[in-house]
């Protein structure tokens, strides 16, 4: 799984999966391009990474605002010359363990704008550079909750199954155009704001798989590595749970 001369994009990839996706690409030799909200994290990613600047670059990015996601496609296809890869990592959860009459509209709003609008957003202004290059690999992050329901997370459990819908449309729309698009969805995984929880509830998530253990970051990462690469050639629109046995209860 080489990716030198291959240009990514990672939303949300100053933390969490989408950091340790970033991580991945560019020690196989991707030129990377991470994206988030937050200007100071942008910054120091793109800096820890390659201080030189020469296969990083930051930009801060609200997947939320159509305009800006433009702008992060732009910019990428301006530095580097191409997209051939792109990972969808960025979203939010919202509030927990609210009832759907107790979601407040706000909630819903942004959940729902960050983590399914920034999805569809991105592979619109992703999926026509991809085209230019002749081909491309587009991996979106769902969830176990793009399966099933979970009570307390309406708005988030919704954009997740809505992830799964777009991944599959836009998998077949381009399946014959040299562009795959694919989705994981992971169960819970070990990040660092996971891992900042109660031991209680730590255990709880753990509990609730089979396996009796959260996820890794690289374990999610490794594997996507494998979908963006060749090895995976004829894998396009598929959905894949990476739950330790979660959906088969």
């Amino acid at each position: 799984m080489d990716f030198h001369g291959k240009v990514a994009i990672v939303t949300g990839s100053t933390n969490g999966i989408g950091e340790a996706v970033a991580d991945c690409l560019y020690q196989r030799g991707a030129s990377v391009v991470i994206a988030s909200r937050s200007k100071r994290l942008v910054e120091n990613k793109a800096k820890s990474l390659s201080p030189d600047g020469e296969r990083v670059l930051g930009i801060q990015c609200d997947v939320s605002d159509p305009a800006q996601v433009e702008r992060l496609i732009n910019d990428t296809v301006s530095y580097f010359g191409r997209l051939d890869l792109a990972v969808n990592s960025a979203g939010t959860t919202g509030d927990h363990d609210k009832s759907l009459p107790e979601q407040t509209i706000e909630n819903w709003e942004r959940v729902i704008a960050t983590t399914l609008s920034g999805v569809f957003y991105c592979m619109k202004y992703e999926i026509p550079e991809m085209l230019k290059s002749e081909g491309g690999v587009i991996v979106n992050l769902s969830a176990v909750n793009g399966f099933v329901g979970i009570a307390g997370l309406a708005p988030y459990t919704v954009a997740k199954h809505g992830v799964i819908g777009l991944t599959q449309t836009a998998a077949l729309e381009f399946a014959d155009k040299g562009i795959r698009v694919n989705a994981v969805a992971p169960g819970y995984v070990g990040t660092p704001r996971v891992n900042a929880l109660p031991e209680n509830v730590l255990k709880s998530f753990a509990d609730s798989h089979p396996m009796k253990r959260l996820a890794k970051m690289e374990e999610v990462a490794e594997f996507i590595m494998f979908l963006l690469s060749d090895k995976s050639g004829f894998c396009t629109g598929g959905i894949y749970p990476i739950d330790g046995g979660y959906l088969s209860q």
